[in-house]
């Protein structure tokens, strides 16, 4: 049995769950709504607050959509509580982010152009500082996406360690041209 499939999610106050008859779960919270289509060999059972996932039997494909269908409807029972976030750092002499609005960036990445970024519709951007960016919405999946793409648009090179990168994250550095 899948250990994380078979723990309970626990629906907060204020957080209402409906799953369908074609296995559509809606969570309605604070922050917003989210729905998902879920596979129709799994089931969702809800007893009070207490959400439980179900498989109907111990075949390759329902083991592996038993923990993923549980991890997938915590995430929108979080989102929809709190909410998700996710940090990049700007690394590099004259790279910097100036925020355009809540959901529009303008990079300086040396370039010789400024690269802009419009966020999709959801997801807000805060810049505390010149080298610092919040990605902030309640789908976790859009969120990790979207700092994805901006972390593309100059990844970490090894030798300096310029570029964008998920705050915390270590760039492995190799050494340059050795000296005789």
């Amino acid at each position: 049995m899948s250990r994380i499939g078979r723990s309970p999610i626990t629906v907060p106050t204020g957080v209402t769950v409906a799953v369908d008859d074609d296995h559509r779960v809606t969570v309605k919270g604070p922050q917003g709504e989210l729905a998902r289509q879920v596979p129709a060999a799994i089931s969702i059972r809800q007893d009070g607050d207490v959400l439980t996932v179900e498989r109907p039997d111990d075949q390759r494909q329902n083991r592996a959509l038993h923990g993923l269908t549980r991890s997938l409807v915590a995430n929108m029972v979080t989102g929809v509580t709190e909410g998700f976030s996710k940090e990049l750092e700007i690394v590099g002499v004259g790279y910097r982010a100036v925020p355009k609005g809540p959901s529009a960036l303008e990079l300086a990445l040396g370039f010789s152009h400024s690269v802009n970024v419009d966020a999709p519709e959801g997801v807000t951007f805060e810049v505390p500082s010149a080298t610092h960016i919040i990605i902030k919405e309640i789908d976790k999946q859009k969120v990790g996406q979207v700092a994805a793409d901006i972390r593309k648009l100059r990844k970490p090179e090894p030798y300096k360690g310029k570029g964008i990168r998920y705050a915390g994250e270590r760039v492995v550095r190799k050494a340059g041209k050795a000296a005789k």
